[in-house]
Parts: C-alpha cells; sequence; structure tokens
C-alpha cells in the first residue's frame, strides 16, 4: 500500500498519530489528533524531525540507530513535547509499515496518559490521607465488612485492646474476634451484640464494655454507607474510665446498665455499696436505701466453702477479677444460686477508685440440674423409676427384710408382640403404648411397690413385704390390666403380656440374682403361649442353659464347617419350567444328624449369631452361583436377609465383594427381605435398597402377608417380587378367608408390576388355583424338597 492510501485511514482514529520516513526521521504526516495533543497545527508538525518532539533517551535512540527495515516495534511509555515545550505523559507505539521499495514508514500510535496518571495520583493522596485521619482520630477505629471480617484499625485501637504482636503482624480475623471476646468481662453479652449487629446492619448504637483490666470502654457503632447502602461497619473505642472516677460519675455509668437483667453494684473501695441497678432490687426484693451503704460481700454466702470471703480478696486484690457462684438469702428465706463477676476500677496510678459487681441468677441453671437428678433416677419416656431407683428400694428393703424377716418378690415383666407394634407402626406410636402401659401398671399396684422400666418394653415391680400368694394376685391384677382393648390414635387393639415371679429369700439374696430369675420364668411363660405368669423354680435355669449350650454348639459349629445349603426349586407356574431356586440352611449335626432352621434359628437371632451365619450363607450362596454360572449351567439363587444383617451400614459393600470376587453377574443373586426390615426405619431401608438395585441385585419381600405393611411403603420401595407366606397357601383350597386373601395378594402384586412367588405349595389343587389366579412361580413339596447342591444340579440344571 503506496503513502497515499494512509492519511485518510489514520484521519479518523482518536489516537494522535504520525506516519513518519525512518530513513529521513521526519514526520510525513500527522492526523487532526495529534495536532490536538502537540497543541501545534498538522501543517507544522509534517516535515519536522521525529526528534524534535521526543524527549526520552530511547526515542532518540530507536530512531538514531534502532530504526531498521527489520524492527518491526516499539512500545513502551515516555514524554512527548508539544509546541509550547511543555510535556505530556503517552504511551508510545511504533510500527513498521511495508510501504514501496524505495521508503521505510513507521506508523507511530501515541495516547494521551496523562489523565490517567492524575487520577492514580489523586487516589493515592487521598488514601494517605485518610490513613493519617485514621491514625490521628483520638478514637481507637475498626472497620468491618457486613461479614465482620476487618478491613483496618489504628493503632490507637491496637493499644485499648492491648493487641499481642502476633496479631498486628500476621493479622488473622478470627484470632483477633476471640481476642477482644476474652478480654470484656460479659463475653456472651458481647457476642450476642456484635450479632445484633450484624444482623441489622444500618442499626446505630452506643454501649459500654467493661474489660477484665477494669477500664471502661464506650463504644459507638454505625454503619458504613457507599451510595446510601451498608458496606460494612465502624467501630469507635474511647477509653471513658477517667470519666467514672469520682461517685457521681460512678452513678452515672451505673445508668448505663439499668436495662441490664443481671443486677449491677457498684462500690467503694472498702466494698461498701454506693449504687445498683433495678434488677438488682428485683433480684433480692429490697429497696435501694436498705442496700446503700451496706457491705456487698454481706449480701452473699457459700455453702460448699467456707473460705470464700478470703478467696474473693486475695483475687480483687492480685488479679483485679473475681467470677464464681455465690448464694442470696432474701428476707422470706428463699435461697438463690448466683453466678457473679466482680471487677475492681484503678485509676492510672494502680489505686483502687471503685469496685463492680455483675450477679446472674443461676435458678433455671439450678432447676435443670435438679431436672438431670430426677432424670437419674427415673425413666425418661414414662417418668417411672428407673433401675438406680430400683436398686436403692430393694436394697432398703433386703435390710428391712433381713431384720424382720418378712419376704417380697420382684416381678419380671414383658410385653407379647410389643416388636410387631413398633415395627409396622413405628416408635413414636410404640411410646405412647409404652407410656399407656405404664400408667396401667402403677394402677395396680400399692404407692410401697415399686414399678421400675428397665428399657424397651422390659418392666420390674417390686411387691413390699409381700408372700406367694400376694405375689400371684398382683400378678393376675396386671394381666387383667394388660388384656383390656387398647386405644390410641383412633386405633383400637389388644396387648398381653408374661410374667416371671422371683420370691425373696427363696429365689436370690441380691437384686441381680432375683431381676435373673425372674426373667428366666418370664422366658418360661414366653414358651408356653404368653399372656400368664410363673414362678421361678430351679430347673427352670436348665432351660436357659440348654439355650446358651445350642448358641455355644451354633458358634463351634459354624468354625467346624458343619452348616451346608441346600437348594429348592422354584417352577414356573404357566410353562413348568424352572425359573430360579432359594438357597435354604441346614445344620449337619455330628451327633443329631440334619437339623432344619426352625431349631436354632430363634436362638440365633436372639444371640445376635445370626449375623455372622448369615454372612455365611450369602457367601456360601453367591459362590454356588457363581460355580453354576461358569459351568454353563446359570441360575438365579434367592437368600434370606434378617434384620441384622440388613441395618449395619456395610451390608452393600459386602455384596459388592462377594459378586466381584466370584465374578458373579448380579441378576443371579435374589436378596429376600421382611416386612420388619422395610418398615423399621423406612427413609433408611430405601436407600439401602436403592444401592442394592444399583448393584444390579434382585430384590424380594418375603412372608408377605403376615405383618403390618404399609402401602404406601411398599410402593416406593425398588422390589421386583412378593412371596406369598406359606401360612396361606396351605388352607387356601379348603378356607375362603385365606384363598381371598391369596387372590388380593397376587391382584396388588399385578397393581405394582411386581411377579409373585407363592412358598409352601404341596398339593396339586393349590397349585392348579394359583395358576388360575395368575401366579408366576411356586415352591414346595409337591416340586421337590431342599436338596443338595450336586443333587439339585443334576436333577434341575442342564448345560445349554
Amino acid at each position: 500500500m503506496s503513502f497515499f492510501h494512509w492519511p485518510p485511514l489514520i484521519e479518523g482514529l482518536l489516537e494522535a498519530v504520525w506516519l513518519v520516513d525512518a530513513q529521513t526521521r521526519r514526520i510525513l504526516y500527522a492526523n487532526q489528533a495529534a495536532s490536538v495533543l502537540q497543541r501545534a497545527p498538522a501543517q507544522e508538525i509534517c516535515g519536522t524531525l521525529v526528534t524534535d518532539w521526543t524527549v526520552s533517551p530511547e526515542d532518540a535512540l530507536y530512531w538514531d540507530t534502532l530504526a531498521q527495515p527489520e524492527q518491526t516495534l516499539l512500545q513502551s511509555e515516555t514524554l512527548l513535547r508539544r509546541r509550547d515545550g511543555s510535556t505530556v505523559q503517552v504511551l508510545r507505539r511504533i510500527t513498521a509499515l511495508p510501504n514501496d521499495p524505495d521508503t521505510t514508514l513507521r506508523l507511530v500510535a501515541i495516547q494521551d496518559l496523562s489523565v490517567q496518571h492524575a487520577t492514580q495520583q489523586r487516589l493515592e493522596h487521598l488514601l494517605a490521607e485518610l490513613r493519617a485521619t485514621l491514625e490521628s482520630t483520638a478514637d481507637g477505629i475498626l472497620v468491618c465488612d457486613l461479614d465482620g471480617r476487618i478491613r483496618a484499625f489504628n493503632r490507637l485501637f491496637a493499644q485499648l485492646w492491648d493487641l499481642p504482636n502476633t496479631l498486628l503482624t500476621q493479622q488473622n480475623d478470627e484470632s483477633i474476634h476471640r481476642w477482644l471476646a476474652s478480654r470484656v468481662t460479659d463475653p456472651e453479652g458481647y457476642r450476642l451484640q456484635l450479632g445484633l449487629l450484624q444482623r441489622s446492619p444500618l442499626l446505630q448504637t452506643t454501649d459500654v464494655l467493661l474489660l477484665q483490666n477494669g477500664r471502661l470502654l464506650e463504644r459507638i457503632t454505625r454503619p458504613q454507607l457507599a451510595r446510601g447502602r451498608p458496606i460494612g461497619r465502624i467501630y469507635a473505642f474511647r477509653d471513658i474510665t477517667e470519666r467514672y472516677a469520682t461517685e457521681s460519675q460512678l452513678k452515672l455509668a451505673a445508668k448505663v446498665f439499668e436495662s441490664s437483667l443481671d443486677a449491677i453494684l457498684i462500690t467503694d473501695p472498702q466494698q461498701r455499696i454506693l449504687a445498683c441497678n433495678p434488677a438488682t432490687l428485683s433480684l433480692t426484693r429490697t429497696q435501694e436505701s436498705d442496700l446503700l451503704g451496706t457491705p456487698a460481700t454481706s449480701l452473699f454466702f457459700a455453702p460448699s466453702q467456707i473460705d470464700w470471703l478470703e478467696i474473693l480478696r486475695q483475687h480483687l486484690e492480685g488479679a483485679g477479677y473475681w467470677q464464681g457462684e455465690l448464694w442470696h438469702r432474701r428476707a422470706d428465706g428463699a435461697a438463690l444460686a448466683l453466678q457473679v463477676s466482680w471487677v475492681v476500677l484503678r485509676d492510672a496510678e494502680g489505686r483502687t477508685l471503685n469496685t463492680v459487681l455483675f450477679a446472674k441468677d443461676l435458678s433455671e441453671k439450678v432447676a435443670a440440674q435438679q431436672r438431670i437428678e430426677q432424670l437419674a433416677y427415673t425413666d425418661a419416656l414414662t417418668g417411672l423409676p428407673n433401675r438406680l431407683t430400683l436398686t436403692e428400694r430393694v436394697g432398703h428393703a433386703i435390710r428391712l427384710a433381713q431384720r424382720s424377716g418378712l419376704g417380697f418378690a420382684v416381678l419380671f415383666l414383658d410385653l407379647d408382640r410389643f416388636k410387631s407394634i413398633n415395627d409396622s407402626l413405628g416408635h413414636l406410636f410404640g411410646d405412647k403404648v409404652l407410656i399407656e402401659i405404664a400408667s396401667r401398671l402403677k394402677h395396680c399396684l400399692r404407692q410401697t411397690d415399686t414399678l421400675c422400666r428397665l428399657g424397651g418394653d422390659e418392666f420390674v415391680v417390686h411387691l413390699h413385704e409381700t408372700d406367694a400368694i400376694g405375689a400371684e394376685i398382683s400378678a393376675q391384677r396386671l394381666i387383667d390390666a394388660m388384656v383390656r382393648p387398647i386405644e390410641i390414635d383412633e386405633m383400637h387393639f389388644n396387648l398381653s403380656c408374661s410374667l416371671g415371679i422371683a420370691l425373696y429369700p427363696d429365689d436370690g439374696d441380691t437384686l441381680d440374682e432375683l431381676i435373673r430369675h425372674a426373667d428366666t420364668a418370664m422366658y418360661e411363660v414366653k414358651g408356653r403361649g404368653k399372656g400368664h405368669y410363673r414362678f421361678y423354680r430351679p430347673e427352670m435355669n436348665a432351660n436357659l442353659l440348654a439355650r446358651l449350650q445350642l448358641d455355644h454348639a451354633l458358634r463351634q459349629g459354624l468354625r467346624a464347617q458343619q452348616f451346608v445349603l441346600h437348594y429348592q426349586p422354584r417352577i414356573d407356574l404357566h410353562n413348568g419350567q424352572m425359573r430360579s431356586c432359594e438357597a435354604l440352611l441346614r445344620w449337619q449335626h455330628p451327633e443329631r444328624g440334619l437339623v432344619l432352621p426352625g431349631e436354632f434359628i430363634g436362638v440365633a437371632e436372639e444371640t445376635g449369631f445370626i449375623v455372622a451365619l448369615g454372612d455365611w450363607v450369602l457367601e456360601q450362596a453367591v459362590r454356588q452361583a457363581a460355580a453354576w454360572q461358569d459351568a454353563g449351567t446359570p441360575c438365579p439363587v434367592a437368600v434370606n436377609l434378617s434384620a441384622l444383617q440388613f441395618h449395619p451400614g456395610g451390608l452393600v459393600m459386602r455384596v459388592q465383594q462377594l459378586l466381584s470376587t466370584y465374578g458373579l453377574q448380579a441378576h443371579l443373586l435374589e436378596l429376600e427381605l421382611t416386612e420388619s426390615i422395610l418398615i423399621e426405619d423406612a427413609d433408611e431401608a430405601l436407600a439401602r435398597m436403592q444401592e442394592l438395585r444399583a448393584l444390579g441385585v434382585r430384590l424380594s419381600l418375603d412372608d408377605f402377608g403376615t405383618g403390618y405393611s404399609s402401602l404406601g411403603y411398599l410402593k416406593r420401595f425398588p422390589l421386583q417380587q412378593i412371596k406369598i407366606d406359606r401360612s396361606f397357601i396351605a388352607t387356601m383350597h379348603s378356607d375362603a378367608v385365606d384363598a381371598a386373601i391369596v387372590t388380593s395378594i397376587i391382584q396388588l402384586a399385578r397393581a405394582l408390576k411386581m411377579e409373585v412367588v407363592a412358598e409352601g405349595v404341596e398339593l396339586e389343587e393349590q397349585r392348579q388355583h394359583l395358576r388360575e389366579l395368575g401366579c408366576d412361580q411356586y415352591q414346595g413339596f409337591l416340586c421337590s424338597r431342599a436338596v443338595p447342591a450336586s443333587e439339585f444340579h443334576a436333577c434341575w440344571l442342564q448345560p445349554r
């Protein structure tokens, strides 16, 4: 592009621009913006040497030696000379432009920086003035943003609050705020006031802070505004200690605290009362004239610390501050517990001017402590005496019986089927039931008797000075009270209880022994149909021992690998083909032979051994399913889970680990859950089931219809299958009610888009009826008993 094309292009630019011949260093063209900047007509600029207008050595060097064709760019801040000899700060950029072969052009773009530099200098000057003003003020200044973060403070602020050097050199907002709160005598009130200020950005306040070193600071807070909106808060602190050096000034200071809910007393150096606030008069229920001039110490006493006055004196003389708990006795004899803070006010030379005393009523705290003590001796839910109270009363009864020869009875009472209510209707409803039961039982006893709740649905009764006949009468009265219908939240139902009775001294000479034997008798009742009572007999221990021995044998059996899994097929009711199987536990006892679960699962559940046993079953089932899968004959395997297995947090991880370890495809594992698992903690159960479904595992609801299922819960859970309990199948061909229940369950499953499996099918007419009703699968002796894995594989699995 020739020279003649450039002027029209650069004339409209806002920047000052020269076109310069690099060989002659003369300005060939200057636009109107350059004329304005240089304060010279463009025709006077054109033809002049570029160095006539430059000032810096850098520009001179560039035009003298460096303006070569290959030198394409130079940019920096520099000075530009104007026509009148003045200079201006500019940003100059020199660019080489292509022209004809005989001439090398340079485009020089110049931007005026004078306004920018002037603004920056004014800002720096303004900040310096603001800082000088902050440091020269007579107040300690603290500036914070709306969130309490510290923006600035002056030296006087640091001096007033005795800020350590560590907080000055390495500012830490949280540490500074903690330091400030630690220096005042009322840290809690200080924090509450700061919270109020943060919640009310436009609030303006003035208050007084009493520091632990005896100084009084007046605090004035104002919002910091920008364009009419709050952006922070300014705190101004002024030391007003000297203002209150005289009695009149101290009375004025007392006015500051008149609105305080705490009692405040101001004394002379000899601790005689000079002034008090209204809260003091309200607390002591006296007139001000009765207090003025009296020693402040005469208002208090410390029953647990005889030398409290000497301790107070030592602290006030040494540290200038004391805090502790004292008591005040009113004229009517009532005693109040008080939290007292006592501060010495000194002048600049350290002489005592006055003391200020703060007293907070601790009546609510004392009442709370009494409530805690009450809770220590009573059951929080029912208000009945607890085990500690029972222990004290029975201990007293034993001492009386040893002198008088009159015995007493201990009854152990347990509600029947209460767990089903808790599982199905929730713990809140269960708590209401326990409160109602406690009320009924309590009205069946004498005032000298003690009804204690041990926990859960277990109660212990101490019958004072009674024999076997009296204990039997009381036991029957308790049972009769229990069987009356219960109505809670418009729900009607019945409960019963099982009672065990132990007599002192025949059945034990300590409370623990009596409770243990009564508990043993109660378990005998549970095993014989529930709902009545039995006296303890020594041979009952044999049954308890048998349960303990069975638990021990179970644990030994697991270690000795005596347990095996048998597998029962599930048959498709529509085409007769085997669809899946259920893993069923068997105990191959070395002496008794093959033991079915009904003989030992109850004890395993009771002792918690079911967790370890259930984990073994799960692993063996996954191992076997993986073996069939690897052999080319995959078969889905169902495994029962107990509530104790399901609720701990590690179940999902354990299932994932087993699937990974044995390489089993997740859809070949089905977990059967009971209704109590789902209802006990529905939200937790739902979350865990969703995690299991995310693994690909199938979920089934076992023994459906025997519990207290909520359809609201049922539709939330990611179940694929419902199993009809065998108790309905057994009589469905002869009992119209059971047949209707089975029909309803199948229809419900269809509505919820779930498969239905009937268990315990033993008759052909049962199978035929289930097929007509639309049931999907069945299992039972009609098809096959549960058999070992090898036999199951030979009979039911064919290589594909």
